[in-house]
């Protein structure tokens, strides 16, 4: 127990160093190509979501990714010299995301008797473009928006406030399964906490903001603050999705990848339906105020 407890606790700190250092310190453009590898390494783990048991059946899903990757660098102008994304294929390629996290919750909610519904190879293959696609180009584009990569960091650090204060009140307070057919450990008392968590450190985040780079109109806070409800939400979703997908298949964990803690996509699942709607309404309260 001791062993695995050291071992997730050096992987986390690895992690945050180097999420930091990336974050921080590359370009937009070496930040997406970083981000590229990353996000193949997530696709490769959704092949076992798919059903997927060969390298070569894996190997080719991945590629399908690469070059789908390889074509929004083209689609919108990513380089070395580029300052700004074309906003209009941004936001369409977020608003679909976003569609697809909100068809989910649907989806979720009739688990189990609506397998039939989604329960195919091509189907589950698909729900993996809608995730991480946006996700890539959600991730990138924040970076693009505020080359210092404090609206990249909010986000995660958001996301994962929401994992925290979740398993902390759901572990001493849990009574009321969320959603037992699905992830028996959870609890309506631990979705509580996770949005207490993340709406006080995004007030926080908040003030920050608002002292110390540009003061905030009532608009801009009232977006806030409903955005750090949303990302709760979203979180949940993202984590129950990836619970059944798994749950499906009858595996435990996404990936190996991670001592100690899984798969990429076991430690990204909240990021990646929190994205797109995080993006989107960074990118609307722009409107309201130079902030970046």
């Amino acid at each position: 127990m001791l062993r695995v407890l050291k071992q997730r606790i050096i992987t986390a700190v690895i992690l945050i160093v180097a999420l930091i250092a990336a974050t921080t310190l590359l370009t937009p453009f070496y930040f997406a190509l970083v981000l590229t590898p990353i996000v193949l390494i997530a696709a490769w783990e959704w092949g076992g979501f798919i059903g997927l048991d060969s390298r070569e059946a894996r190997a080719s899903y991945c590629v399908t990714i690469a070059l789908m990757l390889l074509g929004l660098f083209f689609l919108l102008g990513i380089g070395p010299d580029v300052t700004s994304l074309d906003a209009t294929r941004v936001v369409t390629i977020l608003l679909l995301g976003l569609t697809f996290w909100c068809l989910s919750l649907f989806v979720l909610w009739g688990y189990p008797d609506n397998r039939d519904l989604w329960n195919d190879p091509s189907r589950i293959a698909t729900m993996g473009i809608f995730s991480l696609i946006p996700t890539w180009i959600g991730l990138v584009q924040l970076k693009y928006m505020q080359t210092e990569g404090y609206f990249l960091l909010a986000l995660i650090v958001l996301v994962a406030a929401v994992d925290i204060g979740a398993f902390f009140v759901g572990s001493s307070f849990g009574r009321r399964k969320l959603a037992p057919e699905l992830s028996p450990k959870k609890s309506w008392e631990g979705v509580w906490g996770g949005l207490a968590a993340c709406v006080l450190l995004g007030s926080g985040l908040i003030w920050l903001l608002h002292s110390q780079m540009h003061a905030l109109s009532t608009i801009q806070f009232v977006m806030l603050f409903i955005l750090t409800a949303l990302i709760t939400v979203l979180s949940v979703v993202g984590d129950l999705l990836e619970s059944m997908l798994k749950r499906n298949q009858a595996i435990k964990d996404s990936g190996a990848i991670l001592p100690g803690h899984g798969g990429i996509l076991d430690r990204i699942d909240g990021l990646m339906a929190a994205t797109p709607v995080y993006v989107l309404l960074v990118m609307l309260m722009l409107h309201y105020g130079e902030l970046a």
